[in-house]
C-alpha cells in the first residue's frame, strides 16, 4: 500500500453500500477518494451526484464518482456490499450458491485490474462470503476481512453499558463466532473497565444476574430479525461499522475489532473465516487475538466453526 493513498472502492450501491458511503463522508478525513462501482451504473451516477452535492456540508473535501472496475488499480480498499436477496422458497444454500457466482463476476476483474491492497466484505452470509473471497482473489489472508461480529459487538456494548449504566465506550466485550445464530458472547471475557462482570454478578450486594446476561446475549443474536421485521432491512449499524473498519485500516491503528478473518490454528481451528478479535492496521489483519475461553464457551466456538464449515462445503466454486 501507498502509506499516501487513501482511496477506497465500493461495489455495491444498495442500502448498505450507501449506508458506509454516507457515514465515511460524514465523519470526514477518512479517505480522499471514493469510487463507487454498481450493475446498475445509473444509480452509481445518481448516489455519487448526490453525495457530492453534500460536500459543501462535509468536515473534509472528498473525490466521489461512479467508476469501473480499472479503477480498483490503485485502491487501497475495496468493500464489496453487493448480493442478491433470498427468494421466497430458496434455501440458504441455494441463496450462497447464486452469490457465490456474483462474487466471482466482482472479484476476478477486481484482481486483473492490478488491485494490490485489502477486500471487506459485508456481504451476507458474511464469514462464507469473506471465505469466497479469499479463494477467488488468492489473496494472501491477512488482506481478505470480512465485517464479522463488529456489528454484533456493537450492539452488546450499548446493551450492557444501558444495563450497567456505564459508558459503553468502557465496556469490553466481544461476540464471536458465525455472525448469525451459532454467534455468542464469552462472558468469562466481559469487563467493566478493568472489573470482570463475572465478579460483579457473584456479588449478592447487588441486582445484576447471570439471567439478564443471557437476555443480553439473546438480544443482540435476534437484533436484526427484530430491526428487518420492523423496517425490512438493516443498514446504519452495518455501514458505520464499515467505516469504523475501513478508518482502523487507512489510519494504521492497529485496533482490535471482532472481524471475519481466517484461523490458522487459533482456537484449534484452520480454513475457515470466522468472528473473531483481531487487530487492524494498514496491511489488515496483523494480528488475532486468541481470547483464553472456558470449556463451555470453546464448544460454542467449536461448533459455531462447524456451521460454517458445512455451509461452505456444500458449495460449488
Amino acid at each position: 500500500m501507498n502509506a499516501d493513498s487513501r482511496k477506497v472502492v465500493l461495489i455495491g450501491t444498495g442500502m448498505v453500500g450507501m449506508s458506509f458511503a454516507y457515514a465515511l463522508v460524514n465523519q470526514g478525513g477518512i479517505c480522499n477518494e471514493l469510487v463507487l462501482i454498481d450493475v446498475n451504473k445509473v444509480r452509481a451516477q445518481g448516489e455519487a451526484m448526490d453525495l457530492n452535492h453534500g460536500l459543501a456540508f462535509a468536515k473534509s473535501n472528498m473525490k466521489i464518482y461512479a467508476g469501473e472496475y480499472k479503477d480498483c488499480k490503485d485502491a487501497d480498499i475495496v468493500v464489496i456490499a453487493a448480493g442478491v436477496a433470498q427468494k421466497e422458497g430458496e434455501t440458504r444454500l441455494d441463496l450462497l450458491q447464486r452469490n457465490v457466482e456474483v462474487f466471482r463476476s466482482i472479484v476476478g476483474p477486481v484482481v486483473r485490474s492490478g488491485f494490490d491492497g485489502i477486500f471487506l466484505v459485508a456481504t451476507n452470509p458474511v464469514d462464507i462470503m469473506t471465505r469466497v473471497t479469499y479463494e477467488l482473489s488468492r489473496f494472501g489472508s491477512s488482506r481478505v476481512i470480512g465485517t464479522g461480529t463488529s456489528l454484533d459487538t456493537a450492539r452488546l456494548r450499548y446493551l450492557l453499558g444501558d444495563y450497567f449504566t456505564v459508558d459503553p465506550k468502557n465496556i469490553h466485550a466481544y461476540v464471536i463466532g458465525e455472525h448469525g445464530d451459532s454467534e455468542f458472547v464469552p462472558l468469562s471475557q466481559v469487563m467493566l473497565a478493568t472489573k470482570p462482570v463475572s465478579s460483579i454478578l457473584a456479588d449478592e450486594r447487588n441486582e445484576y444476574c447471570v439471567d439478564d446476561m443471557k437476555q443480553i446475549e439473546d438480544q443482540v443474536r435476534t437484533a436484526a430479525y427484530k430491526i428487518i421485521e420492523a423496517k425490512r432491512a438493516t443498514y446504519y449499524g452495518i455501514g458505520m461499522a464499515i467505516t469504523r473498519i475501513v478508518k482502523a485500516i487507512l489510519g494504521d491503528e492497529n485496533s482490535v475489532l471482532t472481524v471475519s478473518a481466517k484461523l490458522c490454528g487459533e482456537y484449534g481451528a484452520r480454513d475457515i473465516f470466522i468472528g473473531v478479535p483481531s487487530i487492524i492496521g494498514r496491511n489488515g489483519v496483523k494480528e488475532i487475538l486468541e481470547l483464553t475461553l472456558t470449556e463451555e464457551e470453546k464448544q460454542k466456538f467449536s461448533a459455531s466453526g462447524a456451521v460454517l464449515r458445512e455451509y461452505y462445503e456444500g458449495l460449488t466454486l
